[in-house]
């Protein structure tokens, strides 16, 4: 394979953008570190890190081969190796399929229940890029795909799914909805002249607003689970500093100025670094 090739297929899956994966693996790493009382086995952890990387890079690819024609029209995404023409649509779809294939293959040594999970998984992932046709909230789309390490942690490590880990679903898919509207609010513009729906569009002028009421539903989540699993004082020291940077992205979005707000959107994987360190210190 060219040198070129390989550089061309590296960005269609964000190689150099780490932002994504860290985005879905910070869930996955809150649940398995709660399902398994902070002591996760190599083998799963190995399997959902690795397995978190291959799924947000075939989303990826799949997500540039929907946008493909619309692409080109919206200044950040023109240069995409898809959208300016050095790799083709069919190559795009393999390199999604064959991610795909060897991610099912990771959890096939796992039980029969997280491996029904990864059918859905799958399904969302790979349904999420065409919403942005029909649905108002794509990014509640998102959430969902991005969520999905989570019932899938507790399935592997419990092999069941307790109530409030359906809580950190929702919490997280609230987060997903708050630091993907911000990053919508990049676009807007020319997601307007595309016809292309995003939260950010929907929610309008009351666009931060909502990004804000969303981290409140986020902080009330974990407020929930820390509660109910006892989690040691040390967590709210935390939680505490959560809302901090919360204070900080709203600064950033508050401008609408599309750097701080893409900005806003890479900084809260420091957010859900801040809660993983606070699971893990927090468990009794």
């Amino acid at each position: 394979m060219r040198s070129e090739k390989l550089t061309d297929y590296l960005a269609l899956i964000r190689f150099d953008k780490p932002i994504g994966t860290l985005l879905v693996l910070w869930p996955t790493l809150w649940a398995l570190w709660l399902a398994t009382n902070g002591q996760p086995s190599f083998t799963l952890l190995l399997i959902f890190t690795l397995g978190t990387f291959l799924m947000r890079s075939a989303g990826c690819a799949i997500n540039d081969y929907a946008d493909r024609n619309f692409d080109k029209h919206v200044e950040r995404t023109e240069n995409r190796p898809l959208t300016a023409g050095r790799i083709k649509s069919w190559e795009a779809l393999m390199v999604a399929g064959l991610l795909a294939l060897v991610a099912f293959l990771l959890v096939l040594p796992l039980n029969t229940f997280t491996k029904i999970l990864s059918v859905p998984a799958l399904l969302v992932a790979m349904i999420y890029p065409f919403t942005k046709r029909f649905f108002s909230m794509p990014q509640a789309v998102l959430g969902i795909a991005f969520s999905f390490g989570i019932p899938m942690s507790f399935a592997a490590a419990q092999n069941n799914i307790p109530l409030y880990a359906w809580v950190l679903v929702l919490s997280n898919i609230a987060w997903a909805i708050a630091y993907d509207t911000a990053y919508a609010m990049v676009d807007k513009n020319d997601d307007l002249k595309l016809g292309i729906k995003t939260s950010a569009i929907t929610f309008g002028a009351y666009d931060v607003m909502a990004i804000l009421a969303c981290y409140g539903v986020f902080f009330v989540g974990f407020a929930y689970i820390a509660i109910a699993q006892n989690f040691a004082s040390v967590f709210w020291i935390f939680w505490l500093s959560g809302l901090g940077l919360v204070f900080h992205y709203y600064q950033l979005i508050n401008t609408r100025d599309r750097a701080k707000c893409f900005q806003a959107f890479k900084q809260n994987s420091w957010l859900g670094a801040l809660f993983f360190i606070a699971i893990a210190c927090s468990q009794n």
